[in-house]
């Protein structure tokens, strides 16, 4: 099941970005791609979601969740055994008997987490990037501002503009400032998850 896009067509108006009626489609669209973006970046959900993943359990006592914050924990099977001799602790499983009992296990955790709304910057930091794809979709230039491009230069008499590269393939990409800040945030890694 899809996450709601982090941000709507609402929300980009109390920005100040007017979408027409025609261009209905394709801003919803930039909405969830923008939405997946910050979420890859954020290694998290952001939005509150049930996920059920499977982890690599080991002799430790502590099992990390992955997509910070964790508000209950409904399942909890090692191996295909349910469990119940679990707490949950800051974000983390915890298990007086560790998560193994010789070699590495699969742990399977059906939890509710993310946040029940979402924060207003990150809001904002969707909205922005969606204005950026809505200002190269409406350029007419033939779909060329479709990939980010950069003015390393310009001159005004025989006018002339000289484009580079920042890195960025599209508007929707993140730089690593950006990525780094929202995986500490919001505690990185999900590469496992699965919502329900």
């Amino acid at each position: 099941m899809a996450l709601d896009p982090l941000a709507t067509l609402d929300d980009l108006a109390e920005l100040g970005l007017t979408v027409e009626t025609d261009e209905t489609t394709v801003a919803n669209r930039y909405l969830a791609v923008a939405s997946a973006a910050v979420r890859d970046a954020a290694g998290s959900p952001i939005s509150q979601t049930t996920s059920t993943v499977t982890l690599e359990g080991d002799t430790g006592q502590r099992l990390r969740l992955p997509g910070l914050p964790v508000q209950s924990v409904a399942a909890v099977a090692i191996d295909g055994v349910a469990v119940t001799d679990w707490r949950l602790r800051s974000g983390t499983l915890w298990r007086f008997g560790g998560w193994t009992n010789i070699q590495p296990s699969d742990v399977v955790v059906t939890y509710t987490h993310g946040l029940p709304e979402v924060p207003a910057d990150i809001i904002d930091l969707v909205g922005r990037l969606v204005a950026g794809a809505m200002a190269s979709y409406r350029a007419e230039d033939g779909g060329a501002s479709l990939g980010t491009q950069v003015i390393t230069s310009e001159r005004i008499g025989d006018y002339a503009v000289t484009y580079g590269g920042d890195g960025l393939a599209t508007d929707m990409d993140l730089p690593a400032y950006l990525r780094e800040r929202l995986a500490a945030r919001f505690g990185g890694g999900v590469s496992s998850l699965r919502s329900l």
